[in-house]
């Protein structure tokens, strides 16, 4: 059979979402082929070539960016990822958990195979190089994006994951991660991003996969996410992450006002937000704290009281800018629906419930000047934000940007119009 597989948008990494089913549709015999639309040209002759197609859909941006391409493809066509079962308009088939598996199953229509977790195959997809740099001292490396499992632990209530996998998770070999990140090491990567939901879901696994990455490269940098509760109910991993060279990491803090931590189940306080960076910081370690400044709870002083949070914390250097423009999303499924009074009907182009609140003007203020500062440094867009509050600017002439990701946009968040016409 020959299978085109495509991803939209993977958060500017090389697409791990297709490289996975890629390798085990190869290992079975089947003539694959790869695109990648966050770095290539949409090709009419490959939909003309395939027999099937198949759209890897694993975030919200990714899946706006499906429903563009998806009305050029008159092949059998399926979804994969998170946010499959969203795309009944426009796939004839949906893919939402062990998507290697089901893909799979699909191509050869036998709805019961199931085939083990393969060593992904980029070999056709661009170098390392191509996409999305570790930021750092001034200076640009390449990474490597894996995962050491997929699901979650946890049902934070706003969160997409809880929804397909019900607080379960489905760890990798570690084998497989090693192999994986040394391909893309010899690829050019010198840096690793774990993109699991919370990489300390299974604590001992990811400290497996830690020792097992650092034995094979020792000199390769890496991050991961982590829940706050995480950072703290394992506080004395971190000087040995740090040994073992993670520069930052990633967590939800999300809000700073614990009613509105609590509507999402968070399983953290504002105070233990704080305790987290120090943790951290103590460690060696930088966080990057995401936000969902907009929700259906939050006040124009919850914004304020966020962004004190962050110039409190020496933290501007830490947060991407969309991070403060955030708003919820409520997916098909969401755990929210019944608890967020007065949602309309579903949008199935916004691909979410529509919810309205007083600060709805001041999100599409805050988006405006994010997405129009993309290029600004992080201090000079937070003090165009503390404006619209009222808020009076801080000094950021000596603000140091953390390590951090040259691709700034988040999985939760809207995207751009530059975005949608790429496609």
């Amino acid at each position: 059979m020959k299978v085109l597989l495509i991803s939209t948008y993977e958060l500017g990494h090389q697409p791990i979402g297709i490289a996975a089913p890629a390798a085990a549709l190869r290992d079975r015999g089947h003539d694959i082929r790869l695109i990648d639309l966050a770095i290539e040209d949409w090709s009419p002759d490959l939909v003309e070539w395939a027999d099937r197609v198949a759209i890897s859909v694993p975030m919200h941006t990714a899946t706006r960016l499906a429903f563009e391409i998806a009305p050029r493809i008159d092949r059998p066509l399926a979804c994969f990822g998170l946010y499959a079962e969203m795309c009944s308009s426009i796939a004839d088939a949906l893919v939402s958990r062990d998507p290697v598996s089901a893909v799979v199953a699909w191509v050869e229509a036998d709805p019961a195979l199931s085939v083990p977790a393969p060593i992904p195959w980029r070999d056709s997809l661009a170098a390392p190089d191509q996409y999305t740099h570790l930021m750092r001292d001034g200076f640009r490396y390449p990474i490597a994006y894996t995962e050491a499992s997929q699901g979650c632990a946890h049902r934070c209530r706003h969160c997409p994951v809880p929804v397909v996998y019900d607080g379960r998770i489905r760890i990798t070999d570690v084998d497989i991660v090693v192999a994986d990140v040394t391909a893309q090491v010899r690829a050019g990567a010198r840096h690793v991003t774990f993109g699991d939901p919370d990489f300390f879901n299974g604590i001992h696994h990811a400290r497996r996969v830690v020792d097992a990455v650092h034995a094979a490269h020792p000199d390769i940098t890496f991050d991961c996410t982590v829940k706050v509760e995480h950072i703290l109910r394992h506080e004395e991993m971190w000087p040995w992450m740090a040994e073992h060279r993670c520069l930052f990491v990633i967590s939800a803090f999300e809000s700073v006002n614990d009613a509105i931590l609590d509507e999402l189940d968070k399983g953290h306080t504002a105070a233990d937000g704080a305790r987290a960076i120090a943790i951290l910081r103590a460690a060696g370690i930088e966080p990057r704290p995401t936000w969902l400044p907009f929700a259906p709870w939050s006040t124009v002083d919850d914004i304020r009281a966020m962004l004190e949070f962050v110039a409190d914390h020496a933290l501007i250097g830490n947060v991407d800018p969309v991070q403060f423009s955030i708003r919820l999303l409520v997916p098909q499924g969401s755990l929210l629906l019944g608890r967020v009074n007065d949602l309309g009907e579903w949008n199935p182009a916004a691909l979410s419930y529509p919810w309205t609140s007083p600060v709805d003007e001041l999100q599409h203020e805050f988006a405006a000047v994010v997405e129009a500062g993309t290029e600004e440094p992080a201090g000079v867009v937070f003090n165009q934000l503390r404006a619209l509050v009222a808020l009076a600017p801080v000094d950021v002439a000596h603000v140091r940007e953390a390590p951090r990701l040259s691709e700034s946009w988040f999985c939760c968040a809207e995207p751009t119009t530059l975005q949608l016409r790429s496609i």
